[in-house]
């Protein structure tokens, strides 16, 4: 059960183009978000569309398969651990980010978000 500590699991649509980075000695990162969807019926008997919007980081290897094949709408699934960071953003301002550190994606579906209707 140890390594079940710090373990995220997601499937969702890519929300914009994941921004590529190329540090020293030849080393990749890649930023992007993804949106998942929850769907359920509210008091009223009304289906409900719960989007949340996930931050996702991806290195070295991971990243270069995020540039050639993930891009805006793409469905994918992801497998990695969950962090948090705090930045001073140039107005100093203390500022706080949780990201998905992807160790693992796997492409899905045909690149177009469903519609509620296709599902």
């Amino acid at each position: 059960m140890s390594t079940l500590r710090n373990k995220v699991q997601l499937i969702g649509n890519v929300g914009q183009t994941p921004e590529i980075k190329n540090l020293e000695r030849g080393k990749k990162v890649a930023s992007f978000s993804i949106a998942t969807n929850e769907f359920y019926k509210n008091s009223k008997g009304e289906k409900v569309q719960d989007t949340q919007w996930h931050n996702v980081v991806a290195w070295g290897k991971t990243a270069e398969i995020v540039e050639n094949y993930v891009g805006t709408g793409k469905e994918i699934a992801i497998e990695g651990k969950l962090t948090n960071r705090s930045y001073e953003s140039k107005e100093g301002e203390k500022r706080y980010v949780t990201e998905v550190i992807a160790s693992e994606i796997l492409l899905l579906g045909n690149g177009t978000a469903k519609t509620e209707s296709q599902q």
